[in-house]
This record gives structure tokens, sequence and C-alpha cells, in this order.
């Protein structure tokens, strides 16, 4: 008989902690994040942490695990989250998989194939880096992480120079060094869902959640992470949030354009988020309001997921 695992996934603001806590509860549960940037120290703001009372409440893992310098991909990430899976499987507590960072999730349940597609949000990232710094840039990276690629590529090709260190990123491996490797599905079944809103109120919620950020202190968060070392360039802050946020203390951005574009581009990385989730046939897509009560949209999974678990 295949485990059964439960994951809360979809676009930011969309609800997935609080379900998850709930959820957690319920089963005696324990999260596994699948979320790109709370992996990372100190991008707590503009990452949308759980809180402490949160963490305190529910056993949560794969946050604040990495300082932002450090070199992480989802191939790692699906290794190390399948393995703790199966740890907390064989102590007999459920393990919750709770994100937005569709890779992520694809590296647990799929693993990686040969010729990973396209990742909207990585890809963007570094053509946002190659626009700021310089296509030089890019091309020194590759030169470090797959010279023989490198050796065979033109530097001022900039979109080739992208998708290969998009595949690296991806799957941590040099595009080089990609043959006919595949990896196995996870041994456990993972039953998906996602809270679905009407798209306008959604995007309410992100330009809420985003005054939110600013009144909690993203702006200062930044200016700590500089204190720290840490700026633009690094991989962890070439994200939504913090990107803007850096262009502003940089003098590139007002506060008003900052702002802004930090709930423009919110608004848009849910989209693609939705994408991404809906291309999964698997998952299971629920509607919700601000109306909806999360206990019983909880309890109604807690039923679907325990009814699974016995015909497994």
């Amino acid at each position: 008989m295949m485990s059964q695992v439960l994951a809360i996934v979809g676009p930011t603001a969309s609800g997935k902690t609080t379900l998850s806590i709930l959820l957690a509860k319920k089963l005696c549960g324990e999260i596994i994040s699948a979320d790109s940037r709370q992996i990372y120290r100190f991008l707590t703001i503009g990452t949308a942490k759980p809180t402490p009372e949160d963490l305190h409440r529910v056993p949560h893992h794969f946050i604040d695990v990495l300082d932002p310098d450090q070199e992480y991909n989802a191939a790692e990430y699906g290794q190390q989250a399948r393995s703790k899976i199966e740890e907390l499987l064989k102590r007999g507590i459920q393990p919750i998989i709770v994100g937005g960072s569709g890779l992520y999730v694809r590296a647990i349940i799929d693993g990686f194939f040969k010729g990973p597609g396209k990742d909207s949000e990585i890809r963007e990232q570094l053509e946002n880096e190659a626009q700021r710094f310089g296509a030089e840039i890019l091309f020194e990276k590759l030169k470090r992480i797959d010279p023989v690629s490198a050796a065979k590529m033109d530097a001022s090709k900039v979109r080739r120079v992208v998708r290969a260190l998009e595949v690296y990123y991806t799957t941590g491996k040099p595009i080089s060094d990609l043959h006919s490797v595949q990896e196995t599905r996870a041994p456990f079944e993972v039953l998906q869902y996602v809270l679905e809103w009407e798209r306008k109120t959604l995007y309410g919620r992100i330009n809420h959640r985003i005054d939110e950020m600013m009144e909690k202190g993203l702006v200062e968060e930044v200016r700590e992470l500089n204190t720290r070392g840490y700026f633009s360039g690094l991989n962890a802050l070439n994200a939504v949030g913090y990107k803007e946020t850096l262009d502003f203390i940089e003098g590139k951005l007002t506060k008003e354009e900052m702002v802004r574009l930090i709930k423009q581009n919110s608004r848009r990385f849910a989209k693609r988020q939705l994408t991404w989730f809906r291309a999964d046939k698997r998952i299971r897509w629920i509607s919700v309001n601000e109306r909806t009560n999360w206990n019983e949209i909880a309890e109604m999974i807690q039923k679907e997921f325990q009814t699974a678990q016995k015909n497994a």
C-alpha cells in the first residue's frame, strides 16, 4: 500500500498558510514548505513567512535553512524534501506540502526529466539580471558552473546563456551533463488542492498584502540584508518584492513607484502560478471567497484525504 501525502498549493495570498495550519492540527501533521524564497534566512516580510506563532503551533520544514548567498536549486530541494517526507511517514507523522513554487512541488512528486520545460520565474529573473548588470555577468556565471557549455557559446547570445543557466538552476546539473537521466516518481501518492479565488478578489488580497508588508517594514528588512552583506545580484534577492525594494534603496525608483511595481509584479506572478497549476490535471480546485469558513474547508479536505488513505 502506497502512503498518502497531502499538498496545499497555489498562488500567493490565496490562504494556503491558514488552511495548512488547520489541517496539520486535524491530521497531527507537519508542514513541508515548498517555497523557493522562504527557505532563506532574513527574507521574512517579503516572503510572507508563517508567523512565529504558526511555526510554534505546527512544525515546519525548509524554512530559514539557508543564507541568501547560498546556491540552491529545485533538484536539491526535491531530493531533500522526499527524504524528509519518508522520514515523517515512518514516524507516523502526516506530511503536508504547502507552497506556491510549482517547480519545487514537481520536484517532490515527479522528479526531473531531460530538457526541463521553461520556468518563467527563473528565466525572467535571469533576463532582468542581464538588463541590469550586463550579459557578461551571466556568461561568467555559466563559465563557473558549466565551462563545457560556455566554451561552445557566444557570450553575446544572451538567450542561449539564459537557457543554460535556467536548466542548471532548475535541475542542479549543467546542461552539458544532461543526457537521458530521469528520476523516478515519488514513492508516495500526493493529493493536491488549490484554493481558487475570483481573479479580482485575489488581486485585491495581493494588493492588501503588499500594503501590510510596507507597514511591517519591508524596506527596513532589505536595508538590513544590505547591512549583512547581501546585495543585488543574488538569486535569492532577485524576486518580486526584493528587487523593486533594492531599486528604491539604490535611488532608481520612488517609493510610490516601488509599491506600484511590487503590486503589479506580484499579480503577474500569481497569474503565472495559476497557469502552472492549471496544467496539472491531478490537482483538485476548491472555490473560495471572503465568506468562506476555513474550518469547513479543512474538514472537507480531511475527509477526502482520509478516504483516499483507506482506499490506497
